[in-house]
């Protein structure tokens, strides 16, 4: 492994990774003050790092400036800071490579490689060849890895992790989670509706949506994992699979929407900021019934 790797590893291990949303209008403009106080919110919240331009970034879709804006302000903020990168938004394996490089230049700590059609080995090769920066691979549910595919992307000395965000497989989840580890790199859970479960099954870290806002009940789990209070865990499990219910549901591309209008109702960002232009419409009543869905109300 690249020594690059190897010190992300280790800076990330233990770490909550908020998957931060980018709030925007409905026109999509993104104001770079609400920006600002949002992710510093999450940090000051609970959030020991953050990966922004990620899937609950919708970070595919966003145009350079957008996105550039976006990582200098995440920089600012002194934590480590992982970049999404790549995606099916149009531009092929291209778009990866140069969004890392602008990312390495920024000043990131690494790359989320989004999966991607085609070869992923090769692609991970060509965002590492790009910038030098380490990579967290990324096996997601919508596009789930091969496990021999998994095993050649694990022994890349620039994969510094893998992140397991299978939704409803355990099986794959805990496959992924040992396969990484047997690799000697971090392995992350990005499963909110198995996040519990996930840190059992041996995930050293947690690069989330659910983090996005109420950031403190996710930091909780993470905390009482830590500690030697078995009921402490279940209790914050519990609230944690309450928020998870209300927010991971179908569609499940809805999610980002939640999580925004959570936000929101928190105060993180202006109502009038809270819009994903990329996911499918959701009912109003759903945003009345969301929130309501407070920290108190989840206990």
């Amino acid at each position: 492994m690249d020594i690059s790797a190897r010190n992300l590893r280790d800076r990330l291990r233990g770490r909550l990774i908020a998957a931060a949303a980018t709030p925007m209008t409905s026109s999509g403009r993104v104001d770079l003050d609400v920006v600002s106080r949002y992710l510093a919110g999450l940090v000051s919240d609970g959030a020991g790092a953050l990966a922004v331009l990620a899937h609950t970034g919708r970070g595919p879709f966003l145009p350079p400036q957008v996105r550039a804006d976006v990582i200098r302000i995440a920089v600012a903020l002194g934590v480590p800071v992982l970049v999404g990168v790549g995606g099916d938004a149009g531009k092929g394996p291209e778009q990866g490579a140069g969004q890392a490089r602008a990312a390495a230049e920024l000043g990131a700590d690494g790359v989320l490689v989004f999966p991607s059609a085609g070869d992923r080995v090769a692609l991970h090769e060509e965002i590492w060849r790009a910038s030098g920066l380490p990579m967290i691979a990324f096996d997601l549910y919508t596009r789930p890895c091969p496990p021999e595919t998994l095993r050649r992307l694990l022994e890349h000395p620039g994969v510094a992790g893998l992140k397991t965000a299978l939704l409803s497989d355990a099986m794959g989840c805990q496959r992924a989670i040992q396969l990484a580890r047997a690799a000697g790199r971090l392995a992350i859970t990005g499963e909110d509706r198995m996040f519990g479960p996930s840190l059992l099954w041996g995930a050293e870290a947690a690069l989330v949506g659910i983090a996005a806002a109420t950031v403190q009940v996710t930091a909780a789990v993470m905390e009482a994992y830590r500690g030697d209070g078995l009921r402490s865990f279940a209790d914050a499990s519990a609230r944690l699979d309450r928020l998870a219910q209300a927010t991971f549901t179908e569609p499940m591309e809805g999610y980002v929407q939640r999580m925004l209008w959570l936000a929101a109702a928190e105060g993180r960002i202006p109502a009038t900021h809270a819009c994903d232009l990329y996911g499918p419409p959701l009912l109003e009543e759903e945003r009345k019934a969301l929130s309501e869905l407070t920290t108190t109300r989840l206990d």
